[in-house]
């Protein structure tokens, strides 16, 4: 079923030097600027009480910490990490981090509670808390390993919103300060291809916060895996082409998604795509390289330098789960299913060919002697997908390079030929109209189909769960029956 990594396998973030810049705030505010604290984070296994009532509700492609279906999990993410002040490329990198007195009070004043603005007051800045009783919760649309997601109306706007419930501990400030790094991360992106952050539902006496998204009907990992559904060249391209701005914006803006796979790619009835799940995403800064996690990526799309133990990356980690959506895309399922980290790398050796004897010396990875393929595999990515456009075949060899150097940037895959040759990419608003379909959906799917015939009323039953009625629903969703929850993003 995989490899469980859990907090103390993490490889932490820049944790030399944190304590010394926590002391030094109140005497260089600069620093507020350059310093990211990410922490390991804790489950609340108690019985939090719900803030939204039964009428509220969180939206929908809002996917687990889970591999697709590989069984791969992984619960810690980012530890401490640090970076140096940024170019004038880079946004401000202003981390969640304390706020003056006044604007603390201000904000309690206002509704926020005093553990939240105490510990990452920048993150809820010029923001004001929603109301519980603002929104009807309707279905369940998501699951993570700290989240689960609701399909919600917005009874004050009138319109669907997707409810992120996240969960942790707000005893310990640097919990709360993982969490609210999401916020503050997609707070400082403003791309028509990334999930937009509405708001944030709270109260002084809950240890949950909601997380107010916009609704999306679809994520491509529930589309692309309906058999009813097959995509043309256009939309495939249209699709690809909206992922790659997204991407282009956010590392543009010192931003790294590091969870790039299908479940996150969000998809509305227009047609638009929008990258979700910003749980694990890092601030970076390209011209000042510092220590990273590489305990992220869910493992099918996690490239090889992170599976090597690689803790000095930047955006190619991004462009290789690009390369293996863009091959998915094409053969209708995942190119690289590793079950294991071992397997994983295999599968790529396999497929990509065995990294040069420069690579292993370059990148001094940790694990390079425990992982070394004991003989040399030829690439042969191009025979793999010989049956696609050539393009195609050229985009995904250089997004699937193993030397991250060579994968270029999301800026210039924009500008490949794939793009440029006929037929292009159509217009969102000519697509299909689908009906909701999300990964949650495939899995049922799954589900009922292994049931087989025999368990026709189990079957039914299966499918019906997840069909989005619009109204209320009688069932109440409980704290103690809901798996914590994730900070990642639909």
């Amino acid at each position: 079923m995989g490899c469980l990594c859990s907090k103390s396998a993490a490889v932490e973030d820049s944790k030399v030097g944190v304590t010394k810049k926590l002391q030094s705030y109140s005497t260089r505010p600069s620093e507020l600027n350059v310093l990211r604290l990410n922490s390991t984070r804790r489950v609340d296994e108690g019985g939090a009480k719900d803030v939204i009532t039964d009428s509220g509700h969180v939206k929908g492609s809002l996917i687990d910490k889970k591999a697709n279906g590989s069984g791969q999990l992984y619960v810690d993410h980012d530890g401490k990490k640090k970076t140096e002040k940024p170019e004038v490329t880079v946004v401000d990198h202003i981390g969640p981090g304390r706020i003056p007195k006044a604007i603390e009070g201000e904000q309690v004043a206002a509704g926020w509670p005093a553990w939240l603005s105490s510990v990452a007051g920048e993150a809820i800045k010029g923001w004001i808390p929603r109301r519980a009783n603002n929104f009807e919760k309707l279905d369940k649309i998501g699951q993570g390993t700290y989240s689960t997601v609701y399909k919600a109306r917005d009874v004050i706007n009138r319109k669907f919103v997707a409810l992120k419930k996240v969960r942790f501990d707000n005893l310990d400030p640097e919990s709360v300060k993982f969490m609210a790094r999401e916020i503050h991360v997609l707070r400082r992106l403003d791309h028509p291809n990334i999930i937009k952050l509405e708001g944030l539902v709270t109260s002084h006496m809950s240890r949950s916060l909601y997380l107010v998204f916009e609704y999306m009907e679809h994520d491509l990992t529930g589309l692309a895996s309906n058999p009813e559904i097959k995509f043309s060249e256009a939309q495939l391209k249209c699709y690809m082409q909206q992922l790659l701005s997204g991407l282009d914006h956010c590392h543009s803006h010192g931003v790294l998604h590091r969870d790039i796979k299908g479940s996150n790619l969000l998809i509305d009835n227009n047609g638009i795509l929008k990258i979700a799940d910003f749980g694990l995403a890092s601030f970076f800064d390209p011209h000042h390289s510092v220590p990273l996690t590489s305990r992220v990526v869910t493992l099918w799309y996690r490239p090889p330098e992170l599976l090597l133990g690689a803790n000095h990356y930047g955006v190619a980690v991004d462009l290789w789960s690009t390369g293996c959506i863009l091959g998915e895309l094409y053969t209708g399922r995942p190119i690289l299913p590793g079950k294991t980290e071992v397997e994983q790398l295999h599968r790529i050796f396999k497929l990509c060919g065995s990294p040069s004897d420069e690579y292993w010396l370059k990148l001094r990875l940790s694990h390079s002697t425990v992982f070394r393929p004991p003989h040399h595999y030829r690439r042969c990515v191009t025979e793999t997908f010989k049956d696609y456009p050539s393009t195609a075949v050229k985009l995904i060899e250089t997004l699937l390079s193993v030397e991250p150097a060579q994968r270029g940037t999301a800026a210039a895959a924009l500008k490949s030929e794939f793009f440029t040759s006929e037929p292009v990419p159509c217009d969102p608003s000519s697509l299909p109209k689908y009906a909701p379909s999300k990964e949650i959906d495939a899995k049922l799917r799954d589900e009922a189909r292994r049931q087989g015939a025999g368990g026709g009323r189990d079957q039914k039953v299966a499918l019906g769960v997840r069909q989005e009625k619009g109204h209320r629903t009688s069932v109440t969703v409980k704290d103690n029956a809901d798996p914590a929850a994730s900070v990642q993003v639909l």
